[in-house]
């Protein structure tokens, strides 16, 4: 709200001026967009480093760059793909990578790549009828992966997926987490999970009727039938809606402990309700503690966002959605608008679906590489007379 100072005196005028002219601090750079050669919905990324990055999308895409995104390669369609939606893609270098589906019962599916995207393999469908898959995330190191689904008879759908040399091993959890009433995950962009590399644990991001959370699988406590037991916090993200909740989870790294307690203590959880893509209330919350407890940001994203990432190079966190993208220098308690640098289109920070740094991707085959991020000051609205 602009400031009234027609009773103020003319040294009180002059530092109103001051503060008007140093403005707030107003964050620039950009997404530097790519062509992808294709219109098709993108929602899995995967940055394996040294040049490599896949990406998937709607009808049976994936796309595969092995110079940094400066050209991008139109992969082969999997076998009876050409109609399946590929929310999320996980890779280990430029020939092996597994693609997931999203869709109700069998449309939900596994394939691998050993020879670069030139042929692929189904290696696992949905067995549930009901069911419907919203991630797949390998760990840090690699060897493992965690697969999770909405609930079917009230428990979540979780299988672990063991890599070696040569194949994949698939297990289902037999104990998941219950799901309460009206729960369920977002596959919006292969984020609603987040896996550690020490031992094996995660955390689990929801939504819908029930409101928010995140369940916990840290140190494999056991209940007195010998079941791993799933410790969950609520999250001040969206509202009690079908379409609202947590989008997406992630944690920076801490110390070097091989206690996660300790080695992911800052995390941050985004959403909001994809209904009400402008609406900047309960868009993103942090926690400290692990994911034990979560508080409301501060100052929120400026709208419902998908993706949420840590910048470990330029040591900040950063968000995005369809109406534009935030940073957070501060662990998440303050975010700030990211706009477009001088000579960007003026949507060069809108409509995008996932993350995993220095690539974004988005609907219409939209692919974006981030630049080093500048802070500039602002000028603030002037004081009304």
């Amino acid at each position: 709200m602009p400031c009234r100072i027609s009773n103020a005196t003319p040294a009180h005028m002059l530092l109103l001026l001051v503060l008007a002219a140093v403005g707030t601090p107003q964050a620039s750079a950009q997404w530097e967009i790519e062509d992808s050669h294709t219109a098709a919905s993108l929602r899995g990324v995967d940055y394996v480093g040294n040049g490599t990055v896949w990406a998937s999308g709607s009808d049976g895409t994936v796309l595969r760059s092995l110079n940094d995104g400066q050209l991008w390669q139109t992969c082969a369609v999997p076998p009876g793909a050409e109609k399946l939606d590929f929310r999320g893609i996980q890779a280990w270098d430029k020939d092996t990578a597994i693609v997931m589906s999203s869709g109700p019962g069998d449309q939900s599916r596994l394939y691998k790549t050993t020879d670069g995207c030139k042929s692929w393999k189904l290696i696992f469908t949905n067995p549930d009828k009901m069911g419907f898959w919203d991630a797949y995330r390998k760990d840090q190191r690699g060897s493992l992966g965690i697969l999770i689904g909405d609930p079917t008879a009230d428990r979540f759908a979780l299988w672990q997926v063991d890599r070696d040399e040569s194949t994949f091993q698939i297990q289902r959890f037999h104990h998941p987490p219950r799901a309460r009433k009206g729960e369920a995950l977002f596959a919006a962009s292969n984020s609603a999970i987040f896996v550690d590399d020490v031992f094996f644990d995660l955390w689990i991001a929801t939504g819908g009727k029930s409101g928010a959370r995140v369940i916990r699988r840290i140190n494999h406590d056991f209940d007195s039938f010998g079941f791993d037991t799933f410790p969950s916090a609520p999250v001040p993200v969206g509202n009690e809606a079908e379409s609202s909740g947590v989008f997406s989870l992630s944690f920076r790294k801490g110390p070097n402990t091989s206690n996660p307690e300790k080695h992911f203590l800052a995390g941050i959880a985004v959403g909001g309700d994809y209904l009400k893509p402008d609406d900047s209330i309960r868009t993103a919350a942090f926690t400290a503690d692990a994911g034990q407890h979560w508080l409301a940001a501060q100052t929120p994203p400026h709208g419902y966002r998908s993706a949420v990432a840590y910048d470990a190079n330029q040591k900040l966190w950063i968000t995005v959605g369809p109406n534009g993208t935030d940073i957070s220098t501060d662990d998440g308690r303050n975010w700030r608008a990211l706009r477009p640098s001088d000579g960007d289109g003026a949507d060069a920070d809108k409509n995008w679906n996932a993350l995993s740094l220095p690539f974004v991707v988005g609907p219409h085959g939209r692919i974006g590489r981030l630049r080093p991020i500048t802070t500039q000051h602002q000028p603030a609205p002037a004081a009304a007379p």
